[in-house]
C-alpha cells in the first residue's frame, strides 16, 4: 500500500503535472549540469529516510507522540538550518511569530497525547528509547524536503524563464527531488517484501477483491492527497518574499498539524475523551493561527 500510494505521489503525478508545464521537458532537465541536480536528487533521497522513519516511529510511540516530536523537529531542523546558513537565525526564532508556532505545535500534540490516554491507546509495539530514535531521525532527515526546495532555485529560476506561471515554477524540481525519496521508499518496501518472513504477497492478494480493490484506491487517493501538498506548498512558497522563504516550511510543518487536529474533530475522534484534550487541542490550535498570522503581518510589514 505505501508503494502504491507513493508510486502515484513520487512519480506519476511530479512527471505528469511537468510534462503538462514545461514546453520541451527533455531539454528542461537536459540543460542542468549533474552538480546543480545532484544535491537536489541527495536531498530528496534524505526526505526519503525521514520518510520511512516516520511510518516507524508511529509503530514505536503511538500517533500523538510521534508526530509530536518527529514534526517538531523537522519544522526546526527545517526551518532553521537555511536562515542560520545566511546569517538569519534570530529573524525567525528572534520572533513572536516563529516562538508561538513551535508552542502551538507543542501544545497540539500534548492534547493528542491526553485523547489516547482517556481512550486507552497505547502503540502496538510501543518502545520509548526506540520510538524517540526514530522521532529524531524521522525529525533530521524529513528536513530534506526543505533543503531541497532550497536547492532547486536555479531550476525555478529556468522554469520562470521559459514562461512557467510562479505559482507553478517549483513543481517540475519535483521530479528530482520525490525522485530522490521514492528511490530510498520503493527500495525499502521491495526489501521488506523480499526478506521479512511475516510478509506474504501471495496472502495479501488472497484477500477478497472488493477488499483489494478498495485499500488500493484509497491508497491511490491518499498518494495524490500527499502530492496536492506539495502542489500547495510551491504556490505558497511563491508568494512569501525572498527573504523570507524559509517560513515557508515553519508554516506548512505547523498547519500540518493543526489541520490533522481539525479533522480529527470532524470525524469525532474526540469524542469522549473528556473536555482537557479537548481544549487544550483548541488552545494549540488558536496558537498556530496566531503565529501565523503574526507571521504574515511582520512580512507585510
Amino acid at each position: 500500500m505505501w508503494s502504491l500510494g507513493g508510486f502515484f505521489s513520487w512519480i506519476i503525478l511530479p512527471w505528469s503535472i511537468s510534462a503538462l508545464l514545461l514546453p520541451d521537458f527533455w531539454g528542461y532537465f537536459g540543460s542542468f549540469s549533474f552538480s546543480t541536480l545532484l544535491p537536489v536528487f541527495l536531498f530528496g533521497a534524505m526526505w526519503g529516510i525521514g520518510n520511512i522513519n516516520y511510518g516507524l516511529t508511529m509503530r514505536y510511540l503511538g500517533m500523538s507522540l510521534g508526530i509530536g516530536i518527529a514534526i517538531g523537529i523537522t519544522l526546526i531542523i527545517g526551518t532553521l538550518m537555511t536562515p542560520l546558513l545566511q546569517g538569519k537565525f534570530m529573524q525567525l526564532f528572534g520572533t513572536t511569530g516563529g516562538q508561538l508556532s513551535l508552542v502551538g505545535v507543542g501544545v497540539v500534540s500534548y492534547a493528542g497525547l491526553l485523547k489516547e490516554r482517556a481512550l486507552g491507546i497505547r502503540a502496538q509495539e510501543f518502545n520509548l528509547k526506540k520510538g524517540l530514535l526514530l522521532a529524531v531521525m524521522c525529525g533530521i532527515f524529513s528536513a530534506g524536503m526543505s533543503f531541497a526546495m532550497d536547492a532547486a532555485k536555479p531550476m525555478h529560476q529556468a522554469a520562470e524563464a521559459l514562461g512557467l506561471n510562479p505559482l507553478y515554477v517549483a513543481l517540475p524540481s519535483y521530479v528530482v527531488i520525490m525522485g530522490g525519496g521514492a528511490i530510498v521508499n520503493l527500495g525499502f518496501c521491495f526489501l521488506r517484501l523480499a526478506m521479512s518472513p511475516t510478509i506474504s504477497i501471495k496472502a495479501d492478494l488472497s484477500q477478497a477483491k472488493t477488499l483489494l480493490i478498495t485499500n488500493a484506491l484509497f491508497s491511490i487517493l491518499g498518494g495524490v492527497m500527499w502530492y496536492l501538498q506539495f502542489f500547495f506548498y510551491a504556490w505558497g512558497h511563491a508568494n512569501i518574499p525572498a527573504d523570507y522563504t524559509y517560513l515557508s516550511w515553519m508554516l506548512h510543518m505547523s498547519f500540518y498539524v493543526l489541520c490533522g487536529g481539525i479533522v480529527g474533530l470532524l470525524l469525532k475522534e474526540w469524542n469522549n475523551v473528556g473536555k482537557k484534550p479537548v481544549s487544550v487541542l483548541v488552545l494549540g490550535g488558536l496558537i498556530i493561527i496566531l503565529a501565523a498570522n503574526i507571521v504574515g503581518m511582520g512580512m507585510a510589514s
